[in-house]
């Protein structure tokens, strides 16, 4: 008769870092360069959006406009700033990110992401040890994985 003992499948957070080589920080780079270059483009679009709803507000109503169109076209501003600061602030956050990536020294260890993840426990493990793994990539490839796996 097999007498196993009771195992338990439970799902954890491993949290995944990357060793800080030449070609990650390019890597990293390019892409808030490129969320930099969307948030530029979207500005543009909004702008122009934001003009265009306008006008045609105008083209649809009398001359002089009267107080109802005047508060629509104030609403429309309205919306178009509070997207544009939502978009600066987006943009100042990757611009902020971009210049912490550009500081960093090679061969440091950063934290670039979370990833769930099952394992097995069973009577007797320690469970406070098994939640606390983490996989070192370096250039996408694991190079260690730590703790209780």
């Amino acid at each position: 008769m097999d007498v196993s003992k009771p195992q338990l499948l439970l799902k954890r957070v491993v949290n995944i870092k990357a060793i800080v080589t030449p070609l990650w920080k390019e890597e990293v780079q390019q892409q808030l360069q490129a969320q930099i270059n969307q948030i530029d483009q979207q500005l543009q679009q909004l702008d122009i959006q934001g003009q265009r709803a306008i006008a045609e507000v105008q083209k649809q109503n009398l001359q002089p406009p009267g107080p109802q169109t005047l508060q629509q076209i104030e609403s429309i501003q309205y919306q178009v700033n509070q997207k544009k600061s939502e978009l600066l602030e987006q943009k100042n956050q990757s611009l902020q990110n971009l210049q912490q990536v550009q500081l960093l020294e090679l061969d440091q260890e950063v934290n670039q992401f979370q990833m769930e993840g099952f394992f097995r426990v069973e009577p007797g493990d320690n469970l406070i040890s098994k939640m606390q793994v983490e996989v070192v990539l370096r250039d996408g490839v694991v190079e260690e994985i730590r703790g209780d796996v």
